[in-house]
């Protein structure tokens, strides 16, 4: 299953780029997010960095080891977690145009054993309410960027 929302940001592409990859704050920045504990740093660049993220889900605490396996700076990054048989894979990337700076967030849902894909297909019924989730992080990271 994949889910995706957008929104557009008034402000410079670096500048979103530097609240999005500002992973460690990230619970400063996404009301979503309850805790970040970063377990493992790159040398150089976003490729590799690892984290844990704790989040309420359904009124739950949730946590989530995350790892960025792909980037390109001011253009994307994408996360890779594992968890109960899933593997959720998401894509951060920011596009411009000639009307402005657009931040779009893909989220895909990849069930891995047998377990995991029945448990999956009640997943379409939760389709909306996962995409309300990521489009209230995409608002929470664009509302930083325009205070600014």
């Amino acid at each position: 299953m994949i889910v995706e929302a957008q929104v557009a940001v008034n402000g410079p592409k670096a500048a979103v780029w530097a609240v999005l990859t500002n992973i460690e704050n990230a619970a400063a920045i996404i009301r979503g997010i309850e805790k970040i504990e970063v377990l493992e740093k790159p040398t150089t660049g976003l490729v590799g960095l690892k984290w844990r993220e704790t989040r309420m889900l359904f009124g739950e605490p949730a946590t989530a080891e995350k790892r960025i396996t792909d980037a390109a700076e001011n253009e994307f990054y994408k996360t890779r977690a594992e968890d109960n048989g899933f593997v959720f894979l998401t894509t951060m990337r920011i596009s411009e145009s000639s009307s402005g700076i657009t931040l779009l967030s893909s989220h895909e849902t990849k069930p891995q054993s047998l377990v995991a894909r029945f448990k999956s297909i009640p997943l379409f019924l939760f389709k909306g309410v996962i995409k309300k989730a990521i489009l209230q992080d995409l608002n929470d990271i664009k509302s930083a960027v325009e205070r600014e």
